[in-house]
């Protein structure tokens, strides 16, 4: 997963990596951070608990119950990382003073404080606006992106996840945050499916 989570900052980024990708003596890294993003109730939060291997984050049926960024501790074959959970992103009331225009502003800095983004989208519904929207924001952030199609929870489900190649993001990696079926290779096909968004 060497392209979601960087091994550290080299010394063109400002954050004083080493140029050897090695931190000095006494200094540790620290871990990369991987923002999970998507609009209301598409299983972000499952998908959190299903790559942590636990259930912290909290699920509901009901939109908006993650409502700020909740940062865990997590690893991935041996490699640690933070992975950020975030409240649907609706990007159609940002800007307003409504609860869900400050949910969106949260899933927005996170992408900004984020080393690479799991962008999650339902495979069933297919692309709405919405996911859309959120694409084109995460292609100008120029950030590594995974794109997963959430929801495909069979063989038969996977052509719905092709649709998912319109937002641009590179090949959709189909997933069933709520049965387990792909969140592997969610994660170690990461290096192929995760490129800089355009």
């Amino acid at each position: 997963m060497d392209q979601v989570m960087p091994g550290g900052p080299g010394p063109a980024d400002g954050r004083g990596g080493h140029p050897d990708g090695e931190a000095p003596e006494g200094h540790e890294e620290p871990a990369p951070v991987v923002a999970v993003v998507g609009r209301p109730n598409v299983g972000k939060s499952t998908l959190v608990n299903r790559i942590l291997g636990s259930r912290q984050a909290v699920v509901a049926d009901t939109p908006g119950v993650t409502r700020d960024r909740v940062a865990y501790d997590a690893t991935w074959r041996g490699r640690a990382f933070t992975l950020l959970d975030t409240g649907g992103w609706e990007p159609s009331v940002e800007g307003s003073e409504s609860l869900a225009a400050r949910v969106a502003a949260q899933a927005r800095v996170a992408v900004e404080a984020a080393d690479a983004v799991l962008f999650v989208v339902d495979a069933v519904v297919g692309v709405t606006d919405a996911d859309a929207a959120v694409a084109a924001v995460l292609r100008r952030s120029r950030k590594p992106v995974v794109l997963a199609a959430n929801k495909v929870d069979d063989a038969p489900g996977e052509p719905a996840a092709a649709s998912l190649w319109s937002l641009g993001l590179g090949q959709p990696v189909p997933v069933s945050a709520l049965h387990g079926r792909g969140s592997g290779d969610l994660l170690s096909g990461a290096p192929t499916s995760a490129s800089p968004a355009c």
